[in-house]
């Protein structure tokens, strides 16, 4: 792979978690997406670093905590949302992908409708969904994280995980992250 493919390849790290699905999931060992920190993500469900409330689950209802964002560059053509495990036992599992987001969209609410131009990507589980956090065992971190791209993808609804992750990677220009932790019990 080319250099400039490298930071996407470790985001994907889509790794095979044992998850609440009996279906193996995608596997990646690579380094996730990179692009400068200008971003700013939050949820009113929880802080940086803390851990994600129970219904945000699939000890829950497994619905998507609200998120917001700002500080998108001017020049961003769309935006994208990447939501992985990095501490999963066979690498990282992404749980959601979402592409195209218009650049006026500051936040996705709890309900997770989307704007009508977005599309999703397959996760870990090859599923064009939401996969909330669902660790095996032990103290996972999720981590939330919007890119600014420099061109929309162009891709549709249940696109490859692979393809999907080579197409932020390569024209992320910014980027925010919001990371929350979860433990089963």
């Amino acid at each position: 792979m080319p250099s400039r493919w490298s930071g996407l390849w470790a985001l994907a790290l889509a790794a095979g978690v044992v998850s609440c699905t009996s279906e193996p999931p995608t596997t990646r060992e690579e380094k996730p997406v990179e692009a400068p920190e200008r971003m700013t993500v939050t949820s009113t469900a929880f802080t940086d670093g803390e851990p994600i409330p129970r219904r945000f689950t699939c000890d829950g209802d497994g619905g998507i905590p609200p998120l917001s964002w700002d500080g998108v560059p001017k020049a961003a053509a769309a935006l994208a949302l990447i939501v992985d495990d990095p501490d999963a036992p066979r690498g990282t599992f992404v749980h959601w992908v979402v592409l195209d987001l218009p650049v006026a969209t500051r936040s996705v609410d709890g309900g997770g409708a989307l704007p009508t131009s977005a599309v999703q990507g397959k996760n870990s589980a090859g599923r064009a969904s939401y996969f909330p956090p669902c660790p095996p065992s032990g103290t996972h971190r999720y981590r939330f994280t919007v890119y600014a791209l420099s061109e929309r993808t162009g891709l549709r609804d249940g696109t490859e995980l692979e393809k999907a992750l080579r197409a932020v990677a390569s024209s992320a220009t910014a980027q925010g992250r919001l990371v929350g932790t979860y433990e089963r019990r």
